[in-house]
């Protein structure tokens, strides 16, 4: 987007940049509708029947807001309807992105929810704003990296069905002066999960700042995000903005959909879809073309929403309807239902080591440490020697279901100061080659304390994998430290 130049250079717009759109073919009908300055071609009457809602989560965690940026659907979050519950322009909801939203809104078929600023992208938890519950996570020119752990999460909620919708602006664009701009965002998200990190959607954001430009569709009229319900796509807009590079060796479903002038094939991208798992992904090259001009006061925003020299608006909205429909409709794979359960083996320790991997005698039944419950349990260090003691248990965890790790721990201490970890048990994920994909705690002496304390840990982040669960106790050379485990378990629900 222009706003994101710090030279301070006036803004530079097409002819007519505020005039109305042209008009819209509708998809599947002859009948042509004409959108004035702020208005969205409605989707068909077929479409509006639909009754399912498309659940849509749009990002302000990662500095959407920064410097003249106000990339939100509403001031109200996390639901807009907060603000005006039956929006009928997009003023009724404050943020240059409340054209998106509002049009989304009026056809009855979206729930529509923002993350708040402050908050933490997740998968598989019970956040009620968990990636799991929504279709189609939205990322309009994100400014912050993510962590490993969010990184992990929205892979895997598109692997597992959901539809991604990555929106960058050209190299340089670093509002909040992080050293992170949008393309250094993506691109880490592409390249540096835990997931895939092969180039798991078949393109690289490139590193440019092209100034303008009117890009053009290409001509597939079987195409859902060029002829939706929406509306037909014949070109877009750049003003500062990027593309991508295509690499269908590496995903053969990789497409570009809308190319910079002069370019094709796989070079010049500046729309592309692709798809990863079971899921759908979706790039545009600039944040200028979902700009509608309006947002809070003191940005200077670009009426890109409603340039006639693009279809932005048909092409956002068709987009979102395409990614919404992932997986057959499923979306996400927080419809898909997960059996609920426990799937630990052997989670008492009753039937001695049977399902766990451990050092020798730990499992035991000897009256120095009783269990919490039933005659058995794990008793990790104790002996007041240089030693490591280990406990772990491989575990599949299903894809789309909330996963919760719980274990009763007590600890006790011959140690006397109340100052030094001399004795620790960490609490760890690993994945099958032995790579910590986690710490999820470490313990020590300085915990110890009388009787079992229940300590609990969300696991919905490793949805749809393998990986084993190990408690790794270490001892120093004086004075024992025991860690008593028992009654352990890991649910889905």
């Amino acid at each position: 987007m222009l706003g994101a130049i710090r030279s301070g250079r006036s803004r530079r717009r097409t002819a007519g940049a505020l005039t109305a759109l042209g008009a819209l073919v509708v998809a599947g009908g002859t009948a042509a509708q004409a959108a004035t300055p702020h208005t969205t071609p409605h989707a068909t009457a077929a479409h509006a029947a639909v009754t399912a809602q498309h659940r849509v989560l749009f990002d302000n965690s990662k500095a959407e807001t920064a410097g003249n940026a106000d990339w939100i659907i509403s001031t109200s979050q996390p639901d807009p309807l907060g603000q005006n519950p039956s929006p009928a322009t997009e003023k009724d909801w404050t943020g240059a992105l409340s054209s998106w939203g509002v049009a989304l809104q009026k056809t009855g078929d979206y729930a529509l929810k923002t993350l708040p600023s402050g908050n933490t992208i997740t998968y598989g938890t019970s956040s009620p704003l968990d990636l799991k519950n929504f279709d189609t996570f939205v990322m309009p020119e994100p400014n912050v990296l993510l962590s490993a752990a969010e990184k992990t999460a929205v892979m895997r909620f598109v692997q597992n069905g959901g539809g991604l919708f990555l929106i960058s602006d050209h190299t340089g664009s670093d509002r909040n002066n992080d050293g992170a701009d949008a393309v250094k965002v993506i691109n880490d998200l592409m390249s540096n999960n835990s997931v895939d990190s092969t180039d798991p959607f078949g393109f690289s954001v490139d590193s440019l700042n092209i100034a303008t430009d009117n890009p053009r569709a290409i001509d597939d009229t079987a195409d859902p995000v060029l002829n939706g319900s929406f509306g037909k796509v014949t070109g877009s807009i750049i003003r500062n903005g990027t593309t991508v590079t295509l690499k269908p060796a590496d995903n053969p479903a990789a497409k570009g959909e809308v190319y910079r002038t002069g370019s094709s094939g796989t070079t010049g991208a500046f729309f592309a879809t692709s798809t990863f798992g079971s899921g759908r992904v979706a790039f545009w090259g600039d944040s200028s073309p979902i700009d509608d001009g309006t947002g809070q006061s003191g940005n200077t925003l670009y009426d890109g929403w409603d340039d006639p020299a693009g279809t932005d608006a048909a092409l956002a909205l068709n987009a979102t309807a395409w990614l919404s429909g992932a997986a057959g409709g499923s979306g996400g794979g927080g419809t898909t239902p997960c059996a609920p359960a426990q799937l630990l083996a052997n989670p008492g320790f009753e039937s001695g080591s049977s399902g766990w991997t451990a050092s020798s005698g730990i499992i035991n039944t000897s009256a120095g440490e009783p269990a919490r419950t039933g005659a058995y349990k794990a008793w990790l260090g104790g002996k007041g020697t240089a030693h490591t003691d280990t406990l772990a248990q491989p575990v599949t965890i299903p894809s789309g279901c909330a996963a919760q790790f719980g274990f009763q721990l007590h600890t006790d201490t011959a140690e006397t100061t109340g100052t030094m970890a001399y004795d620790t048990l960490k609490v760890q994920v690993v994945n099958a080659s032995g790579s910590v994909l986690a710490t999820l705690a470490t313990y020590s002496n300085l915990n110890a304390a009388s009787g079992y304390a229940p300590r609990a840990f969300d696991l919905g982040a490793y949805a749809g994998q393998t990986v084993t669960l190990k408690f790794t106790a270490t001892e120093g050379s004086k004075l024992q430290t025991s860690f008593v485990l028992d009654d352990t378990a890991l649910t889905v629900s």
